[in-house]
């Protein structure tokens, strides 16, 4: 245990010196300022259709900005964007080892490879932490100075919601990042893995559930997939009618994506030590 905990501050202080990350961190945090509530208040102001979210009429917009409903927008892009991003930090954090070389130099020199993969998950874990509380705490602020700026109540979301809608956006987001990570170690390299990623959240999940609205054998598989998953999540936390926000789904109900995401976690996290140790030379 205490080389696992060595092992998490040493990937940690790496990630905080490593500029990539908070490119990352940030863009996500922009990302979802702009589509959760730039596009959505030009909207609102202007009566156009800049809005890239949801048809839903300028009340309706409105209410989706406030700080009640930070619960239910706040974990929105997480299944697709979001995701995406975070996917490419753990393929990055885990591919990059073996472009420098790093982890050739870790698995012969310092502790045990299930001792340092197990470290890096865990400081990827807090960061993903992190990340989830700032994107919460800059939503509950933008959302408050809409508030008075439109002279709505600026109520604060109900603590159990909020609660609810933090642990979603960590579970969608470690799942994400563990699957970077796996890929990462399976292509022993930053640049083909992020591609691979990339491919699957974006394309490959989309075209296999096109697939499965025509073919509904298909749906046993496409129900139960990670982006299936996450995005059910999501969808579980928001009750707007009309809701087209791309990625999030209402296929399976909270409780089993919360499940479904959980067994994710644990099967990435765990093949990824397992492939490390059974193929990299010590």
């Amino acid at each position: 245990m205490n080389a696992v905990i060595a092992g998490m501050r040493a990937e940690l202080l790496r990630l905080r010196k490593w500029p990539s990350m908070w490119v990352l961190l940030a863009a996500w945090i922009v990302l979802n300022l702009v589509f959760v509530y730039v596009f959505n208040y030009v909207t609102v102001k202007t009566g156009g259709t800049t809005d890239m979210a949801s048809s839903a009429p300028p009340d309706v917009l409105l209410a989706q900005m406030l700080p009640s409903a930070v619960p239910q927008v706040f974990t929105q892009g997480m299944a697709l964007f979001g995701g995406a991003l975070m996917l490419i930090l753990g393929a990055l954090t885990i591919g990059s080892g073996y472009g420098w070389g790093t982890w050739k130099t870790v698995f012969t020199q310092g502790p045990s490879r299930s001792a340092a993969l197990a470290g890096t998950l865990l400081a990827l874990l807090t960061v993903v932490i992190g990340l989830v509380l700032t994107v919460a705490a800059v939503d509950v602020g933008v959302a408050t100075v809409i508030a008075a700026v439109e002279s709505e109540p600026a109520d604060l979301p109900a603590a159990s919601a909020m609660l609810k809608a933090l642990a979603s956006g960590m579970l969608i987001l470690a799942m994400w990042t563990a699957a970077g990570v796996l890929v990462g170690a399976l292509a022993r390299g930053p640049a083909l893995s992020v591609g691979l990623g990339l491919v699957w959240v974006l394309v490959v999940e989309n075209l296999l559930r096109g697939v499965a609205a025509v073919l509904d054998p298909v749906s046993v598989v496409t129900d139960f997939l990670p982006g299936t998953a996450a995005g059910s999540l999501a969808g579980s936390l928001r009750d707007f009618g009309g809701d087209t926000t791309p990625g999030v789904l209402h296929i399976l109900d909270g409780s089993t994506a919360v499940l479904v995401l959980a067994g994710y976690v644990a099967v990435f996290a765990v093949g990824t030590i397992r492939l490390v140790r059974r193929r990299d030379v010590n």
